[in-house]
């Protein structure tokens, strides 16, 4: 068991590695976007079933810094600033399940508002409320509890996060004086509430086992 868990481990490291280069690219400009205020909200948000806890105190300071690592000005330096809100609503940290039989993947809800910085007007009408899984932690009967633990998890999703504010701003460029793009679809990223819509997807059907314990 020992043995097959670091070698899916690996395969999960490795399928990391060309998803987080995108950091190290410069991208292609989102119409005027220049990051001015980056605010993240985060006032108990629902736990998911089977999850580890991790305070609102780190989910904000994780996402802050993953909407700045990403929208700061060594990657965006447009010539208007806007500003992006983000609220923490809801996550599941999976803890290790037994692989072949039980094992939860980890997903964070969260809703996204922009703001024009000079007019103070909110671009988007309603908040966009979007679910993100961990970018890497795709291998199949393996949760990520087995290779990281609850803060490797939440950097992960807060990674993710600041991935899919950014596709849905590409999608909605004109809200910042640009072209909107047609992405391919990304299975990591859904819009809307994944707890509430299709939970199945986070938790499998089967029963965890009477002895496993969250750790």
């Amino acid at each position: 068991m020992r043995i097959f868990v670091a070698l899916m481990g690996l395969i999960v490291l490795t399928a990391c590695g060309g998803i987080r280069d995108d950091l190290t690219e410069t991208p292609d400009p989102i119409g005027t976007f220049r990051l001015g205020h980056n605010i993240a909200v985060v006032n108990e948000p629902v736990l998911g079933p089977f999850s580890r806890t991790i305070t609102d105190d780190e989910w904000q300071a994780a996402m802050v810094a993953a909407v700045d690592d990403r929208f700061g000005e060594a990657r965006y330096f447009g010539d208007k600033y806007f500003h992006i809100g983000v609220a923490v609503e809801a996550y599941v940290l999976a803890y290790p399940g037994v692989p072949l039989v039980y094992s939860p993947k980890s997903v964070l809800i969260f809703s996204v508002n922009f703001f024009e910085d000079s007019t103070q007007t909110k671009l988007n009408d309603e908040a966009i409320q979007i679910t993100v899984f961990e970018p890497c932690c795709t291998v199949p009967l393996l949760g990520s509890g087995f290779t990281r633990d609850a803060e490797a998890q939440m950097e992960g999703l807060s990674f993710n996060a600041a991935r899919a504010i950014e596709r849905t701003m590409r999608e909605n460029a004109d809200w910042f004086g640009g072209v909107p793009e047609v992405l391919e679809e990304d299975a990591t990223i859904i819009q809307g509430n994944v707890l509430e819509d299709n939970p199945e997807l986070i938790v499998p059907e089967q029963e965890p086992p009477a002895d496993l314990v969250v750790n």
